[in-house]
């Protein structure tokens, strides 16, 4: 294979981009690892005085994650968040105002491999969100698999990024006021392992947990699609019913983890690497459907809702497409 090395005259702010970028990505590939053997290695050399009042101090903050975080602004409005969402660059595009008496759920779609979208345009304060969005506080809901991580979780929930566990999302929800926007990646880790350039499958059709909270506590749903989301990375072929899908959905029922085997670019060449493509990221917020509450809704209600959530998505994908490069005969498949 030939490698294509970057030239050496790039300009110094789209190397920090790059380098922005690819910090990113190795602190979710690899800190939830690093950070559980710093505390592994801390009690093997007994520094007792540090990782006891940290184990005594996580003890009594256990639940935090469900109970909506804690952000820190001055960490959302780190600089390096700035050339982040510039090296795609990120951009959100709302469709239509939302009134900031309700709470709202973000049913966010593709999850894509890393999700960049998700964390640029909800977790830092680089983005359009609070200039389109006025009023608004928005939580972005993450696998609780992070969580228990010691030190990596205080890091994530500093970008205001809480757990995906019904519990949370109930907390958000139930807020008085309004004003909350509960951010959910719907396909979850399973839908990863689609995410190919030109794909648009997404994993929906059992996904009826948000339409329950949303029932249940009046809030309101909006179809969000990311395009761009797909385009970021290339994985080895992985085709329903080949042997390394069914590793990759062994290892994901077995582990919570889908492993897809992706790739794109390095930091100094463009041949292979962790670092994703520069490709533009479109977030479009779509139009909200009004939820009237319901305490303990019904199958059929809830199945209603479901259905409707999905004509919207579609609607909302079909709307857009043309717009970002999408071909006019694709569509969306659902499973």
């Amino acid at each position: 294979m030939k490698i294509e090395f970057a030239p050496l005259n790039i300009p110094l702010a789209r190397r920090l981009q790059t380098v922005a970028v690819f910090q990113w990505v190795l602190s979710f590939i690899l800190l939830t690892e690093i950070c559980f053997g710093i505390m592994v290695m801390l009690i093997i050399y007994n520094y007792w005085f540090l990782y006891i009042p940290y184990l005594t101090w996580l003890y009594f903050d256990w639940q935090t994650p469900e109970q909506g975080g804690r952000r820190f602004n001055w960490v959302q409005s780190w600089t390096v968040w700035k050339h982040f969402k510039d090296y795609f660059p990120i951009h959100l595009i709302k469709t239509q105002d939302l009134d900031p008496g309700h709470n709202y759920i973000f049913g966010f779609h593709p999850h894509g491999v890393l999700v960049p979208g998700a964390f640029g345009n909800f977790c830092t304060n680089y983005s359009d969100f609070k200039k389109l969005f006025p009023g608004f506080t928005s939580y972005l809901h993450v696998t609780t698999y992070w969580l228990p991580a010691p030190f990596f979780r205080d890091y994530l929930m500093s970008y205001g990024m809480v757990s995906v566990s019904k519990k949370s999302v109930s907390h958000v929800l139930s807020k008085n006021g309004g004003g909350n926007i509960s951010v959910i990646v719907l396909g979850g880790a399973r839908e990863s392992l689609e995410a190919q350039p030109g794909k648009c499958t997404l994993y929906i059709r059992q996904r009826k947990g948000f339409v329950k909270l949303a029932l249940t506590h009046g809030a309101h749903l909006v179809p969000v699609f990311s395009f761009g989301e797909n385009e970021l990375y290339k994985q080895i072929n992985n085709p329903e019913g080949s042997w390394l899908r069914a590793v990759q959905e062994r290892v994901l029922n077995l582990t919570g983890l889908p492993l897809p085997l992706f790739y794109a670019r390095g930091l100094f060449q463009y041949s292979f690497g962790l670092v994703p493509y520069r490709k533009p990221i479109h977030t479009v917020v779509g139009r909200p459907i009004p939820v009237r509450q319901t305490l303990h809704p019904t199958p059929e209600q809830t199945e209603e809702l479901h259905q409707t959530y999905m004509e919207e998505l579609r609607k909302l994908f079909d709307e857009h497409k043309a717009k970002y490069g999408i071909p006019e005969h694709k569509t969306l498949v659902f499973k």
